[in-house]
């Protein structure tokens, strides 16, 4: 077998969705492509020895042990794959379920489809479980030894790319919300919502956490100066930067004991308590000023009493945990070591932050720590005896967490509260040292330690202990106050023809209202006016490009074919969808040989509207208007004919629609016809001599009218919009040349040609073609231009693009003139292949009065050149 190749869905696409997060592995299943899994000897067993879990997977019977099941039967290798590559994310944590296998029309290659949580983990789990199989199918067998290592470099990968245990409380709560969110390439950080309303973390920092607050949090003895000032109970204490400073400091906070830790230091590294000697306090300062970015270190007074972390957003206690440093407690017969590693077995801890409880590790430190109670790692403390294995309770350590929500004094909760305004952070972690944290700090001589920028939720989300709290629901409560959007209104196009014109029509609809626009096309990102970026912009890195802006107030996104197969959409529901038509181009492209798949790729535009949205279909499109059956929105139609059937049956269920009706661009809603324009004042329109054009149009004013433009805006954003090879090069660009016209236009594909022939069968004087067609279409698709070139042209000039995709030259060529003569063997035709001397020779011959049809390869060389001419002219 041989992975052909890999890609990666993020977003609704065209296997699923719902399922954003997909891989496509495409496979050749080489000699096992006619050999199902019950003639290949020792595979059943092989596999269910080394996956026995695979049981628990149902497939299309429906019950328990399925799928395995349908592999003792006999089914294909690319079926197995897929259930294989699905089990090894589960094994690690990964909740994965959804998969489709799919055999491609190249015999023997199959596209192999299958969630994942983790995008690099998704892909490994593919390649593993071919490496599975094929071991399988070659020796009867796989290593238990390579499969523990296979889920080992899981779990590496998916450590790697987790958010993070409080980012990722923070966005769950997000996605509960249906409130969108994006990974930003720089500093971790996570965009909520799109354009003017995003907000964006960084871990518990939010865009509301001033860098004045966060950097007093930083300096601990500033802080502490600060609340002091305030009248906030802190410890007794003072910074040194040279060790023969430490004695006078242990002198000035009122001798031992002590506590001696980094000036700016984190998840406490660097700190030593309860410190009661000098040899002690030597170690401990060192300790620190190693930890200490600036080789500060802090001499405090040490304050008996449990350590408590309290949580504070937005001015708010939302959760208290006590925190118990890592230890371990005495059975009379295990040795410290095997206690740990004991402990170390409960699968809630891991390496890093990324589980409820970090494994504890053993180090000088905790050397140190057990040396001081008179023990080391190969003693057998008596049973029940706790040894403290580190001086710290951060869970970062191996600590654990006991939630005290509930218990709290309400004093403690008013001064941690002020605590957390006065040093001005939004989301804060203060901690409290107190022997008992259900009476005033005041009364049992509790103190504040520290105030925490960016605090870890992991303790109070998932505690050891007690109630777990959400506490990332105050987040998000603070980023959105209800009833604060966190959407922009997003308008996307889909279609064969004519997705950029209606893509820019609709743009300028919208700036009408005065908002800031964001659109994406063929030919570059744009914010209102500006380029921001040059070039085929249609995919969902452009789409996302104007998502994150924090300027743009309404997107429209042209959507088309290519980006919806290789990535999905960039965002998971639109306002609006509009599918414009389906036509025969691309066919043999990435797997969709039909023209019902390649509608299917379109339908996605149209499935992904929200349920208050409105997918606003083509009704004279026989593949287009089916699509309402699979709409979750609501529907809005638009037809060139006013007496379409379709519309007649919505218009009578209380539906809106666009009709070209009289000449008249014309919006139905209930018993009313609201006329917007006429045609003729339609300058894209080209004098509505162009129905295509007409037909965007249609689609264009119905999704602003959908959306709650006012139709007055509407209809001046028609009047206005005038299309040129600047605003909307390549499409229907006319240019007056004095003697003759020549028309400049991208059609590729049948539908563009016919579309085209609508305004070129309108044209008084001789009508000149130069034609031609892209290498990787199907030949019929070539032969199919050549006869709608003879219906359209009294003369043809037939040349190819500058790149063949993978034909010989002169081949397009060839099958166009094929198509040519089997429409009208006298028509007169011409081959220059050559795109640049067969529009000279076209722009040359064309009689006074003429018309010179350029369909480009290269749409800007083309303009050039007519430009050139125009000038002389």
């Amino acid at each position: 077998m041989k992975i052909l190749k890999t890609q990666t869905l993020r977003g609704p696409n065209y296997w699923s969705i719902r399922r954003k997060k997909l891989v496509i592995m495409r496979l050749d299943l080489e000699d096992l492509a006619e050999k199902p899994s019950n003639e290949i000897p020792g595979f059943y067993e092989g596999l269910v020895k080394i996956l026995p879990s695979l049981v628990e997977h149902y497939c299309s019977p429906g019950y328990r042990g399925g799928f395995l099941e349908r592999v003792q039967e006999g089914t294909y290798m690319g079926h197995i794959i897929e259930h294989i590559a699905l089990e090894l994310q589960e094994l690690v944590g990964m909740p994965v379920g959804f998969g489709r296998t799919r055999e491609t029309s190249t015999p023997g290659v199959y596209n192999v489809v299958f969630e994942y949580v983790e995008e690099q983990a998704g892909r490994y789990a593919g390649r593993a479980a071919v490496r599975m199989c094929q071991s399988i199918v070659e020796t009867g067998f796989y290593s238990r030894v390579e499969l523990e290592q296979d889920l080992a470099d899981l779990r590496d990968l998916a450590a790697q790319s987790s958010l993070g245990p409080s980012t990722e409380t923070i966005v769950k709560e997000a996605e509960t919300r249906l409130i969108p969110w994006t990974l930003l390439s720089a500093r971790a950080m996570v965009q909520f919502g799109y354009g003017i309303y995003q907000k964006r973390i960084q871990a518990t920092l939010s865009q509301n956490s001033g860098i004045l607050a966060v950097e007093l949090a930083c300096d601990k003895e500033g802080t502490k100066t600060i609340l002091g000032d305030s009248g906030i109970p802190v410890p007794r204490g003072t910074v040194i930067q040279y060790l023969d400073e430490l004695e006078s400091a242990i002198n000035e906070v009122g001798g031992y004991p002590i506590v001696i830790k980094p000036l700016d230091g984190n998840h406490g590294r660097g700190i030593t308590i309860d410190i009661n000697s000098w040899e002690l306090a030597e170690e401990a300062y060192d300790l620190a000023s190693k930890a200490s970015k600036s080789r500060s270190v802090i001499v405090e007074r040490f304050y008996r009493g449990s350590d408590h972390r309290v949580l504070i957003v937005n001015g708010k206690l939302i959760a208290v945990a006590e925190r118990v440093p890592a230890h371990v407690i005495g059975d009379g017969n295990s040795t410290i070591q095997e206690l740990i590693d004991e402990t170390n077995k409960d699968p809630n801890r891991g390496d890093g932050h990324a589980n409820i409880l970090t494994k504890i590790v053993v180090d000088r430190t905790v050397e140190n720590i057990l040396e001081r109670q008179g023990y080391d790692i190969n003693s057998i403390p008596p049973q029940g005896e706790t040894v403290y294995l580190r001086a710290t309770a951060n869970l970062s350590t191996g600590g654990i967490a006991i939630d005290r929500t509930d218990e709290i004094h309400p004093e403690n909760v008013w001064l941690t509260e002020r605590v957390a305004k006065i040093i001005g952070l939004d989301i804060a972690g203060i901690d409290v040292v107190t022997p008992d944290i259900t009476k005033p700090l005041r009364e049992v001589d509790g103190v504040i330690v520290e105030v925490n920028a960016a605090p870890g939720f992991r303790m109070h989300v998932a505690p050891s202990r007690g109630l777990p709290r959400n506490v990332a629901a105050p987040v998000i409560d603070m980023l959105f106050p209800p009833g604060t959007p966190c959407r922009i209104p997003i308008i996307t196009i889909t279609g064969t023809n004519g997705k950029t014109t209606t893509t820019r029509l609709t743009s300028h609809i919208y700036r009408q209202t005065g908002k800031v626009v964001g659109y994406t096309t063929t030919d570059g990102i744009y914010l209102g006016e500006h380029l921001v970026e040059k070039g085929d912009n249609t995919g969902p890195y452009s789409a996302g490009v104007i998502l994150r802006d924090p300027t743009v107030e309404v997107a429209v996104l042209e959507s088309a074919r290519g980006g919806i197969l290789r990535s999905g959409l960039a965002f998971d529901q639109c306002d609006v969808g509009i599918v414009l038509n389906v036509a025969a181009d691309h066919l043999g492209l990435g797997d969709i040989d039909t023209i019902e798949q390649m509608a299917k790729v379109k339908g996605v535009v149209a499935e992904v509207v929200a349920p208050n949205g409105y997918a606003v279909l083509n009704a004279d499109d026989p593949l287009v208007a089916p699509m309402a059956e699979r709409v979750k929105g609501k529907v809005a139609y638009f037809s060139m004919q006013s007496n379409n059937p379709i519309i007649e049956a919505h218009m009578r269920r209380g539906g809106i629609a666009a009709i070209y009706e009289n000449g008249y661009l014309s919006i139905l809603e209930g018993e009313w016809t609201l006329r917007i324009e006429e045609a003729i004042n339609v300058p894209m329109t080209m004098k509505g001599m162009a129905p295509f054009m007409i037909a965007n149009a249609l689609a264009a004013c119905l999704a602003a009218f959908v959306q709650g433009v006012d139709i007055e805006m509407i209809r001046q954003g028609v009047r206005t919009f005038v299309p040129s090879a600047d605003q909307t090069p390549g499409r229907m660009n006319l240019f007056d040349l004095g003697s003759h016209h020549a028309l400049i236009d991208y059609a590729h594909n049948p539908a563009g040609y016919e579309a085209v022939s609508g305004f070129v069968k309108n044209w008084p004087g001789e009508k000149l073609g130069v034609v031609g067609g892209p290498g990787d279409r199907r030949d019929e698709d070539l032969i199919t231009l050549g006869k709608l070139s003879a219906q359209m042209f009294d003369r043809i000039i037939i040349k190819e693009d500058d790149d063949p995709r993978g034909r010989q030259r002169g081949e397009v060529a060839n099958l166009i003139v094929q198509g040519i003569i089997s429409e009208n063997a006298d028509l007169p035709y011409k081959i220059i292949l050559s795109e640049v001397e067969a529009l000279e020779e076209g722009l040359n011959q064309v009689a006074e009065g003429g018309l010179v049809v350029i369909f480009p390869d290269s749409v800007s060389r083309s303009i050039s050149m007519i430009e050139k001419r125009q000038g002389k002219s």
